[in-house]
């Protein structure tokens, strides 16, 4: 039988050294963690879309494909067994000013140096962080299989 994941897209807005994270609340998963802004691909949708319309609707900021690049991809595996891939896209937020859309999910969103990440922060969100500091383009993470694990 075919595996079946969750896709997720993911932003990396920069400035300078430091990324933009959102404090999770009331979502069931993760809560009062640092995240990257993210959400899940929807039917029909391709991640380049998905990742416009997340932008928009979490941090408010109205951005074109020509704004944003994929820099890396993980499949992951959340310590719960949940697997997913998510595509890991940069945009350089120099002159951007992010506003939380989604009070009801997000409690705060923040600057932090890439170098000195939150706590606490889910997992996933920082081994992406980790892997576009370090230009890996491709990796997986939480497979209980050690082989090939990145960060």
């Amino acid at each position: 039988m075919p595996h079946a994941t969750v896709v997720d897209v993911l932003l990396l807005l920069t400035r300078d050294d430091t990324v933009l994270l959102a404090r999770r609340r009331n979502t069931g998963y993760a809560d009062g963690q640092w995240n990257l802004p993210s959400g899940k691909l929807e039917q029909h949708e391709h991640v380049i879309d998905a990742m416009l319309r997340e932008t928009r609707e979490e941090i408010g900021l109205s951005l074109s494909p020509n704004d944003i690049r994929m820099v890396t991809s993980i499949h992951y595996r959340a310590p719960e067994g949940h697997a997913r891939i998510g595509f890991v896209f940069h945009a350089d937020g120099q002159n951007m000013n992010p506003v939380n859309q989604e009070p009801e999910k997000c409690s705060a969103l923040d600057w932090f140096p890439m170098n000195e990440l939150p706590d606490p922060i889910v997992p996933y969100t920082a081994a992406a962080i980790e892997m576009f500091c370090a230009g890996i383009q491709f990796g997986v993470c939480g497979w209980s299989d050690s082989a090939g694990q990145l960060p």
